[in-house]
């Protein structure tokens, strides 16, 4: 698998989740064309003024798109930290793929970064996510009140 940035092309793929009420389960709504063409310059705009995004997901050997992943800032209880987040077609669930996005993710802020600590902001039903979040070693700290929801805050903290 291979990470890369987001571009307007991407915006077909996207949407195939975006679209897809099963995939958007734990997401306040679907999102129509016009909100995926802003998720991207958001995402664009992220990574310039942050260095961080959510990047498209693609097989390494194929070149095909796969899914989402990456961090984005994100301020819970009046502190800023970088939250992971993953997003894939739902063909492509059980594969594998989120996992291994994910740790690539993890790599990155921990080690290339320097981040003292990355999160991941979890819809308490949403079990996938849960066990992700603790198979790549992330710890459940509390629930929080985020986008008038109830959420399980899991994190990770760099060792170094």
């Amino acid at each position: 698998m291979t990470l890369r940035a987001m571009a307007e092309s991407d915006a077909g793929n996207l949407l195939k989740i975006f679209e897809d009420a099963e995939a958007m389960k734990y997401y306040s709504s679907t999102k129509s064309e016009q909100d995926t063409r802003r998720w991207i310059q958001w995402m664009k705009q992220h990574y310039q003024t942050y260095g961080i995004s959510m990047w498209i997901a693609e097989d390494k050997q194929k070149g095909e798109f796969l899914g989402q992943c990456g961090m984005v800032l994100q301020k819970v209880d009046g502190k800023v930290d970088p939250e992971l987040g993953y997003l894939f077609l739902r063909s492509r669930w059980g594969k594998g793929y989120a996992s291994e996005a994910a740790k690539a993710c993890l790599d990155y802020g921990l080690h290339t970064l320097k981040f003292q600590k990355i999160i991941s902001l979890i819809d308490p039903d949403n079990f996938p996510s849960i066990k992700l979040a603790e198979r790549i070693g992330m710890k459940k700290e509390k629930q929080v009140n985020k986008w008038d929801k109830s959420l399980f805050f899991y994190s990770i903290y760099n060792e170094k």
